[in-house]
Parts: C-alpha cells; structure tokens; sequence
C-alpha cells in the first residue's frame, strides 16, 4: 500500500470492557480524537457473526473521517464485507498466504508472533507488519501464549524484518520500558477499553510515545 501505517498506538477493542457494539464506537472515536493511530476489532465468542458484522460496519463510519486504519481480527469475510483497511490473523487462523490471496495487495495484513520459531516462520514477504506477545500476561485474551516478558521482546524486535506492535499486558506503568527496545508501538485493550476516562488514558499513553520517539 501506499499509505504509511503508523503502529504507534494501536487500540485493539474488546466488546465485554468497552460495553457492546455503541460502546466500541464510542471509545474509538474518543481514543482516536486523542492520539490512537490504528484501530482492531478482535474476535470475541459472545458475538456472533451478524454482530461481528454489524460492530465493524459501525466502527467503519466512525473513522470514516479520519486517517487511522481499521483491523478485523481473524475474519477476512467480515473484512472484506466491509471494506476495512486490513486484517490481523495469529497462528490458528488462515495461513498468510491465503490471506494474502484473499485479501489482494491493497489491504494491510499483520500476524502475530509469541516465539523466536514463529518469527522464524514469518513470511515477511507477505506481511506488513507483526504483532509480538504477550509481553506480559494478559486477562482480556483467553487463549493467550505465555508472557514472554522484556528480554525475549528485545531478542524479537532485533530480529524481525519489518515494523511491529507490542501486546499483552501493556499499560501506563510499563509502556514505556516496552517501547524502548525499539519496536514500532504498543497495542493496548484495558489501557483504554473499560477506562472511566478515555481521553485521559488514551493522552497518557501517547504521551509514553511521544517521549520515547524524542529520545
């Protein structure tokens, strides 16, 4: 693609923590309004389908103005359905170059990756960017790897091939440790769904951003 994908802050929504399809809206468009440069809906058992559907196609106006992206997880019908910006799949979902087949060269694509073997097995040729975790553990993924923790995270980000996103546990209190080991941004979901104050939480981690591209 020819646009510039900004990973900075990248908000992955939960529909439990940010109270249904309004309240996903409602958090994006606050959260974006105050610095997130990327948007995810992830998969989530409790929603079927037409849910699914739905929640995108709303979220898909919502930042209709706006130049962030917007990431289906794991659904490349939804995806395509809908015209979103990009898809992100893990390691039990389509291979990546089937994705990549469905989903042509004008859509972003970013995997997932929670070891050195499968960053060995990235097909990065394919992709346009990773997401490495958990780096800590993490209560809003069910089926979550282990945490990796800080000294695996600054092995991966030495080794990987193209721009990638942290996640997995990461808030105010460790993003910053986080982003110095020269990864590309942070994805966050309780950091900013399920807050009191969105904007405040949402300015606090850019904030973190901010500091660390300075330095």
């Amino acid at each position: 693609m020819n646009k510039r994908l900004d990973l900075s802050l990248y908000l992955v929504l939960d529909p439990i923590l940010c109270g249904g399809i309004n309240g996903m809206v409602e958090t994006t468009k606050i959260a974006v309004a105050n610095g997130v440069t990327a948007v995810q809906l992830r998969s989530e058992h409790e929603f079927s389908g037409k849910n699914w559907y739905y929640a995108a196609l709303a979220l898909k106006e919502a930042l209709s103005d706006t130049h962030v992206p917007l990431f289906i997880n794991d659904h490349v019908d939804i995806a395509l359905a809908i015209d979103a910006d990009g898809v992100h799949i893990g390691q039990s979902d389509l291979p990546v170059d089937v994705t990549r087949k469905l989903i042509g060269n004008n859509k972003w694509l970013g995997f997932s990756v929670a070891n050195r073997q499968q960053l060995d097995e990235v097909s990065w040729q394919l992709v346009d960017y990773i997401g490495i975790g958990p780096i800590y553990p993490t209560t809003t993924k069910q089926d979550a790897a282990p945490a990796m923790g800080m000294p695996q995270l600054t092995q991966l980000v030495k080794l990987k091939q193209c721009p990638a996103v942290a996640i997995g546990g990461i808030n105010i209190n460790n993003a910053t440790a986080i982003l110095q080991s020269g990864i590309e941004g942070i994805a966050v979901v309780s950091a900013i769904c399920g807050q009191k104050n969105i904007q405040q939480a949402t300015l606090s981690l850019l904030e973190k951003v901010q500091q660390a591209k300075n330095k």
